[in-house]
This record gives structure tokens, sequence and C-alpha cells, in this order.
């Protein structure tokens, strides 16, 4: 909910309202006089007549021109101290998990070991299958991606929008990262986005279909890091050891041998308190639900966001006004002093 209220940019501006009582009753005559600025206009004469002309009569006149100047100083000052109507609302606390899914997108995803006798399935569309249900399900979690290949990179922060996540990952195509098999930079960049969240709800889980070939820093380093930072890894590999079908530059489906390093998974699974599963079919994703639903769920800090509208230019507009006025006040002063 949203409570709207009336404040100040710069209240302290405050005090230059009483700048001019200061420079007047402070300061000696000639002082004040020496402090006026030199004005070069071709007609200052003309001006200076017109004015010096004028001297206001009658009780009432006398106080109307030192009035407007003092009240034209007044609405300068409120323009100064920026005025502004404040509708601060606060996100609602919710309690939840901290995820980052780190999906493999190495050319060894086109494998076709879960095709059907009548649809060709490739390995990538099994994870995003999988990930998706898993996206679906997670109501007041923030969830991230990570996708490698060649090298890692985050693809979406994390967010209490796991719709926009599962629709980002829907978009990705098998080697936009690369061919390799990156792992250990994977697990590296999803620890430092989670090193500063909540302990004890902080999880990566990791989705891989082969062995690590292309990553800067060793798997099982960036899995100490983890658990270093209190981190869980859950692993899932995606697809089968041995000859699998696999698509080549022609269209045709050739049996190639592939590798799936389950025992690396299974160390870095263990090394971080999370477990490793052999992702056959979308069941093997709901062991990994009921295990991180078993882990203590963390608040999400409380956060207020402040939306400011100012309000200056209303004070501004009225010292204009008031100044165009006390141009104009010779000119009516004039005027009633002919119809008299």
């Amino acid at each position: 909910m949203g409570e709207v209220m009336f404040a100040f940019g710069w209240p302290w501006m405050f005090f230059l309202l009483f700048v001019p009582l200061a420079v007047r009753f402070l300061l000696p005559a000639r002082v004040r006089s020496s402090l006026l600025p030199a004005l070069r206009f071709p007609h200052l004469d003309i001006l200076r007549g017109v004015f010096e002309s004028y001297t206001p009569q009658g009780s009432r006149a006398k106080w109307i021109f030192p009035l407007l100047l003092w009240l034209i100083w007044a609405c300068l000052v409120g323009a100064l101290m920026r005025p502004q109507l404040v509708d601060q609302m606060t996100q609602v606390e919710n309690k939840g998990y901290d995820i980052m899914l780190d999906v493999d997108l190495s050319g060894s995803m086109r494998a076709l070991d879960f095709s059907t006798n009548t649809q060709r399935i490739d390995r990538l569309d099994v994870a995003k299958k999988v990930v998706g249900d898993f996206v679906k399900d997670r109501p007041g979690d923030r969830i991230g991606l990570v996708l490698f290949g060649d090298y890692a990179y985050q693809y979406a922060p994390l967010t209490y929008d796991t719709k926009s996540v599962g629709l980002m990952l829907d978009e990705t195509v098998i080697s936009m990262a690369g061919d390799g098999t990156a792992i250990g930079d994977a697990i590296g960049l999803s620890v430092k986005a989670l090193r500063d969240r909540p302990e004890k709800s902080r999880v990566i889980i990791l989705l891989t279909d082969g062995e690590d070939t292309a990553s800067s820093i060793p798997p099982l380093q960036a899995a100490q890091l983890a658990k270093d930072y209190g981190i869980r890894i859950y692993t899932i590999g995606i697809g089968s050891k041995g000859r699998v079908p696999y698509p080549d530059q022609f269209g045709r489906v050739v049996m190639v041998e592939m590798n799936l390093d389950e025992g690396l998974l299974r160390k870095i699974a263990t090394m971080t308190g999370g477990s490793y599963f052999h992702a056959a079919d979308a069941q093997a994703l709901q062991n990994v639900y009921s295990q991180i639903d078993q882990m203590e769920k963390t608040t999400a800090e409380k956060r207020e966001y402040m939306i400011r509208t100012p309000l200056y230019r209303y004070p501004l507009g009225a010292a204009m006004g008031l100044l165009l006025l006390l141009g104009f006040l010779p000119l009516l002063e004039g005027r009633r002093r002919y119809a008299a």
C-alpha cells in the first residue's frame, strides 16, 4: 500500500528567509548600497526615472511594495526547499528460497535419446520442460538463470517474476553459449549471485548432460566455494551414457558416443549437502522439489519504494506572478491617481 505525504527535499533552505532581515538590520547602509549589483541597460535612466518618481501614497500603499518583495523572496525560498509529494510504498514481506538455475546449452544437448516413435525430442527440450515445471510451481521464490556452454553468463537475475524466467528459458537455443561445457564457471557465477542473499535458503540447481570441458574454474573448486557460503547444489544429469542418436549437419540421425560424468555431479552435490538426480523423465525433478521444500525458508528483506512528485513549480510560478505585479504596480497606482 502507498502512503502519500508532503515533504521538502531541502528543508534547511528555510533559513534563507531571514537573509533579507539580516542584511537590513545587521549591515550599515553604506555596506548595503555597495552590495547592490551593477545593472547595464541602455535605457537605465528611463527605468530609474519611472521608479524614482513612484512614491506610495496612503498608509495602505506604503507597505504593499515591501510586502510584495518579501512574498517574492518567500516563494523563491519555498521553491528552493524542493516541496514534493512522496508516495511511499512498502513491499510485502514473504518467505521463500533464492534459487539459481544453471542450464547446459552445449552442442551435446542436441542428442535425441528422449525421442519417441512419432516425435524428435532433444535434451534441451527435456531441460526446458522440467525447469519450466519447476519454475511454475515456485510462487514466492526468487529465481535466477545462468546459461553455460564454452562460457557461462547470467541470463536472468534473481527475481520474483518466475514466469518471465520460464519464458526466457524457452527462447534459448543450443550452442548460443558455445559447444563446450563450463560447469565450474556456471557454479562460480551462481555463487556470486547468491552469496549476499539470506542464509539457509540459497540453492543452485545444475542441469547438464556431459562432462566439464571448458571451465576456467575447476568444478570441484567452485563447489567448495559454494560450500563455504552455505549454498546447496542439486545436480541433474540429463540423457544417457554410451551410444545415443544425434542429428548430423545434414539432418540425418546417427549414433554417437556420449559421456555423462555422473561421478563429478555426485561429488558436487555431496560436497554442498545437495543431491544428484538422473533426469530420465520429468518425475526426477519432483524429488528435487521435495528436498528443497524441507529446507528452512527465509524472509526476504523489507523494501520501501518512494515515488516523488516535485511541486517547486508552484511557488516558483507564484514568485513570477508577484514579480510581474510588482512591475505593474507604478502603472496601477498612476491610473488610480488619474481617476481620482
